[in-house]
């Protein structure tokens, strides 16, 4: 969810020092009444949720800066103070990026806190994410492992760590950001499937992938390249059970998701990159199209990348049109 103005004083997505991967934006507040602030503004994402009938509740990443970042740089072995410039997501642009500078190590919980307080807020079933090991290897300067592979793998013990810690609390589904598998079929194919799985070892916790085609950003291409057939088949052998996939700002045909027979999929049908609101009938004509491809109950509805980019007032209306679009589709589907 985007963040209150009151909150954050966001940066554009593709300035020099973007908040996705080095200082970027910051925050208006410190000390104990930023703390504060940040409750206030998960209580309004939860309540914004609750109220447009989101069944699966976030915090809406009300205390991260990055979504990325803010769990890496609570992590041995990350520097966050002099970043480099790195070519990311497949060559989509160059970012100033942290630095891996010794081994990395999981030393305590980073995301735990905020989950207790997400529990307390809601009595929906809830969702927490954490950054994938592929997309982590995209995202830092590597000056320790000399080899993406290993970097990947060490920063999937470190997550599988925090992972288990949250599952300790019990939330209904753990979430791991890979947008770069679009960007990489063969690495997937090669090792992500494989970190991927260590990330989910011993989990309860019913869990899931996020892939997209990162986020639009002025000025700043956004190639859709139709990889989703090769990933989805090699999803499809994961020990993941959910796939947050976007469809709707890619306008790919939902007949790839015959690809992943036994998965569930979140499938995308209201886009971060307009703030235009997405009718609640063109959203329902996607989902049984979806549906015509993948049982109706392994599909739910979803955003495809979130809401952070859009306004608030956007991000709500999206939401609720989302809602009303599934449940039109659902009317649709009763005999």
């Amino acid at each position: 969810m985007p963040k209150p103005e009151w909150l954050y004083r966001r940066v554009a997505l593709n300035a020099t020092q973007g908040d996705h991967h080095g200082a970027g934006s910051d925050w208006t507040l410190e000390g104990e009444a930023l703390a504060e602030a940040q409750n206030d503004a998960v209580r309004l994402a939860v309540r914004a949720q609750e109220r447009a009938g989101v069944e699966i509740i976030s915090d809406g990443e009300q205390r991260r800066k990055s979504y990325l970042s803010h769990v890496t740089s609570r992590v041995e072995g990350f520097d966050y103070r002099d970043l480099r410039p790195k070519s990311i997501r497949g060559g989509r642009r160059v970012a100033m990026v942290g630095r891996c500078v010794t081994s990395i190590r999981h030393t305590g919980p980073i995301v735990v806190e905020d989950l207790r307080f997400l529990k307390g807020e809601t009595d929906h079933p809830v969702k927490v994410t954490l950054p994938g090991p592929m997309t982590v290897a995209d995202s830092i300067h590597d000056e320790f492992y000399g080899d993406e592979r290993a970097l990947a793998f060490a920063w999937a013990d470190a997550v599988n760590a925090e992972a288990r810690l949250l599952d300790e609390l019990r939330p209904d589904v753990i979430q791991f950001d890979e947008p770069v598998f679009s960007r990489y079929p063969d690495k997937v194919a090669d090792w992500g499937i494989e970190a991927l799985d260590r990330c989910c070892e011993g989990l309860r916790a019913t869990t899931a992938v996020h892939v997209c085609y990162s986020y639009p950003m002025p000025g700043v291409p956004r190639p859709i390249v139709d990889s989703y057939p090769v990933i989805l088949a090699e999803l499809e052998r994961s020990k993941v059970q959910q796939l947050a996939l976007e469809f709707q700002g890619s306008g790919l045909d939902p007949a790839v998701l015959r690809a992943c027979p036994s998965k569930t999929v979140l499938f995308g049908v209201v886009y971060n990159g307009t703030e235009e609101v997405e009718s609640p009938e063109a959203i329902a004509k996607r989902l049984l199209a979806a549906a015509e491809h993948l049982p109706p109950d392994q599909i739910q509805a979803a955003p495809d990348c979130g809401l952070v980019t859009n306004t608030y007032k956007a991000a709500r209306a999206k939401l609720a049109a989302m809602v009303e679009g599934a449940r039109m589709a659902r009317e649709r589907l009763r005999p």
